[in-house]
């Protein structure tokens, strides 16, 4: 008998972390049954992300209205999910981080009886209103979860100090660097993006991204006067910000950056394009929880522009920091790293402490050995171990798009 796995996305970032996991499983089709929901809480990109992995979901629920609340959207995913359970009638669901898709769909399980298995299981910040609503989510998916997937042993012992048993959890890696593994050699072209028409020879470019709901408003101003000052101070440097589609954030930063010279407001990038520019840009600004796991893998510095971060590995590795979001901070920190070559090869050096590429394996693995009721899980000697950060001090000076000798054109040394 075959196990049954239903997969639910709703969200880019959830399409991007669970495409190598849905592969993995079609891979293994002697031993699954897979089938994908798409509850199109992101549609557009979403669709996008689908369309590069090749997915075509077995459901598609369109959930999606214009300005929707959490209560609204949560209330469709919660009935639609469950009449998509019932129709393939799943052995397990696979969710992924921490959406209203990943919260809504692990309660429909639930509700259901249907075993949840968690990938990016036990992140946590331990303040419920940041990120909102994503820290709350997450916590309350645990609470369904059957299978913890931790992508490190941090977020291992957070879920152990909450009191989840050990065998209910797997280290696996975070999937994101499975996926960036899998695209980071594929040939790519600006031509046709939002990026074609910026010049980008003997400029260091600075990659921002910022949409949390926690940062509209004042601190979202702040983030854009700052990027106005770093360009007046900088001859040397592009910013470029994919601006995300939220009213809200579109509004704020088009009043305030629109038209100012070296700073490009574009669309939001499809993931290919994005990953491109990753690997181009000097530096990353940015709220985004996913691109402080996917930068490392570049060994490109990020500025974490949030009070506190539920992936503290990359600062704890040197390579990240959580610098807030005033003004003065993000000039300050930001120059720091375009005048001075220490500070950015000191962050842009070592191994993503993320995942070694292998996350989708062991998931798959560890549901296999789950449904023929074999423990553990995963034997500890194949789960995903944090590289000492001794052995990550290794230049990576060649990952630099524009070399940080050019900063002394700017007044570094």
């Amino acid at each position: 008998m075959k196990c049954r796995v239903i997969a639910v996305l709703g969200t880019r970032p959830e399409a991007i972390k669970l495409a190598l996991v849905i592969d993995q499983l079609r891979r293994r089709s002697d031993e699954f049954d897979t089938a994908v929901i798409h509850t199109g809480q992101h549609r557009t990109m979403l669709d996008n992300a689908l369309q590069l992995f090749k997915i075509k979901p077995d459901f598609d629920l369109d959930v999606m209205r214009p300005n929707q609340t959490l209560n609204s959207l949560t209330v469709r995913v919660l009935d639609t999910v469950e009449n998509a359970c019932r129709r393939f009638e799943p052995n397990m669901m696979l969710v992924q981080g921490d959406t209203t898709t990943a919260f809504a769909s692990a309660l429909a399980a639930y509700y259901s009886k249907i075993p949840v298995g968690h990938v990016e299981a036990g992140l946590r910040s331990h303040d419920i209103y940041n990120p909102f609503p994503e820290e709350a989510n997450r916590r309350c998916v645990s609470v369904l979860t059957g299978i913890h997937f931790a992508p490190t042993a941090l977020s291992r012992d957070k879920l152990l100090a909450e009191g989840v048993p050990n065998e209910q959890i797997v280290v696996t890696g975070n999937t994101v660097v499975d996926t960036l593994r899998a695209l980071s050699n594929a040939p790519h072209s600006w031509e046709n993006t939002p990026l074609q028409n910026i010049p980008t020879e003997g400029y260091r470019l600075i990659l921002v991204t910022s949409h949390r709901r926690e940062s509209l408003g004042a601190d979202q101003e702040h983030m854009c006067l700052a990027l106005k000052d770093l360009v007046a101070k900088h001859p040397d440097i592009r910013v470029i910000y994919p601006v995300h589609m939220n009213p809200n954030v579109r509004s704020t930063v088009n009043a305030i950056l629109e038209n100012t010279e070296r700073i490009h407001l574009t669309e939001p990038l499809d993931y290919i394009t994005f990953v491109s520019l990753l690997k181009k840009c000097f530096l990353v600004l940015t709220d985004s929880g996913g691109i402080q796991e996917e930068a490392p893998t570049f060994g490109k510095p990020v500025l974490v522009l949030r009070r506190v971060t539920e992936r503290p590995e990359a600062s704890m590795f040197g390579m990240s920091k959580i610098i807030g979001m005033s003004r003065e901070s993000i000039v300050n920190e930001t120059s720091a790293l375009l005048t001075n070559q220490d500070t950015y090869l000191d962050m842009s050096e070592g191994d993503n402490p993320y995942g070694d590429g292998r996350a989708s394996e062991r998931i798959v693995e560890a549901v296999s050995r789950w449904f023929q009721g074999k423990t553990p899980l995963l034997d500890a000697s194949q789960e995903f171990k944090l590289p000492p950060r001794s052995e990550q001090r290794r230049r990576k000076t060649d990952s630099v798009e524009i070399p940080v000798a050019a900063a002394a054109k700017a007044g570094g040394h």
